[in-house]
């Protein structure tokens, strides 16, 4: 009788720890997975990582708007760093004026967009050249074609400060449309190399169906290869869409008057609140004017925001597909 005793309470130990190992194993299971990247400590470290690169990132544009919302006070009151004690739109009204917001986002689209699309139409054609067709000294091409990726602009802004002013291109929107239309417009030599790129990975047997079929080089090119290269235009178009939205420095060089961009407005914006700097004392002067130039910062990056939160999933997809990644 002992011994069935004995062996009774054996068993039940063994079923108790049996029963134990195994709810060890589904919280191991569920802490660390089956994979290292399964289990919810390495979520959790994963979040954590992610949080603080996002807060680096998201840190600027929360000072910039909380900033843009506070009052004179607010922003001499040290106590105040986030949240403001009373939200005003003054500062909004002011960039708006200051910028002359309307007639600057006409100007900057317009250079942004046009710009953009000619460099998409045309850096498409030269990278498929450079990838498909017997262009005699095409390696030697394709070396000229790095080469001006890497000068940097500051080396050759006065031969085409002159260039432009002899032709009369100066203070206009064709200061950058026609290098825009021969392949050199703003990292024009980046956007061949990726187009080149991506042609260069498609398949041979297109081109070769297309040509028992009769295609020309060009219909070949419009009706075939270019439908294909849409997430390349679409990476090509952003990227040469946000440069061209935020230069600053040949515009400051080619449009000193008139047709001026926002970059340039907000630049002047000091001059335009602050007129007694100017020798103006009919103004109003007002030495705490970040509250303005930070609303007025803000207007500058809506745009651009505001479409690449629209085309965010295909601008991924197509830096993978154009082989940027490798």
């Amino acid at each position: 009788m002992n011994n069935t005793g004995l062996w009774i309470e054996k068993a039940r130990k063994q079923t108790r720890m049996l029963v134990w190992n195994r709810k060890t194993q589904k919280v191991k299971m569920l802490v660390m997975g089956r994979n290292l990247s399964d289990g919810l400590l390495a979520k959790l470290i994963i979040f954590f990582l992610l949080s603080i690169v996002a807060y680096l990132y998201l840190q600027p544009l929360l000072y910039m708007v909380s900033t843009m919302f506070k009052n004179t006070s607010d922003l001499l009151d040290p106590t105040v760093k986030w949240i403001p004690r009373q939200v005003t739109w003054e500062n909004l009204t002011k960039a708006l004026e200051g910028l002359q917001y309307p007639e600057a986002l006409r100007n900057t689209a317009l250079i942004a967009l046009s710009c953009s699309l000619a460099q998409v139409l045309i850096c498409a054609m030269t990278g498929y050249a450079l990838a498909r067709l017997a262009v005699p000294f095409k390696g030697l091409f394709t070396a000229l074609v790095i080469l001006t990726f890497l000068i940097p602009p500051q080396v050759i802004i006065i031969p085409l400060y002159v260039i432009f002013s002899k032709l009369g291109l100066l203070n206009s929107i064709f200061v950058f449309l026609v290098p825009a239309i021969f392949g050199q417009g703003l990292k024009g030599a980046l956007f061949i190399l990726i187009f080149r790129q991506f042609f260069r990975a498609q398949p041979l047997s297109l081109e070769e169906a297309a040509k028992l079929d009769g295609a020309s080089t060009f219909r070949l090119f419009f009706r075939i290869m270019l439908p294909l290269a849409g997430s390349a235009c679409l990476v090509v178009f952003l990227f040469s869409f946000i440069w061209y939205w935020n230069m600053y420095y040949e515009p400051s060089m080619f449009l000193a008057k008139g047709f001026t961009p926002l970059s340039i407005r907000l630049d002047n914006l000091e001059d335009v609140l602050n007129p007694s700097l100017l020798g103006n004392t009919n103004g109003t002067n007002n030495p705490v004017t970040e509250g303005t130039k930070m609303a007025a910062a803000f207007l500058i990056i809506l745009p651009p925001i505001i479409i690449f939160m629209f085309l965010q999933r295909w601008f991924v997809t197509g830096i993978e597909r154009t082989g940027i990644v490798e």
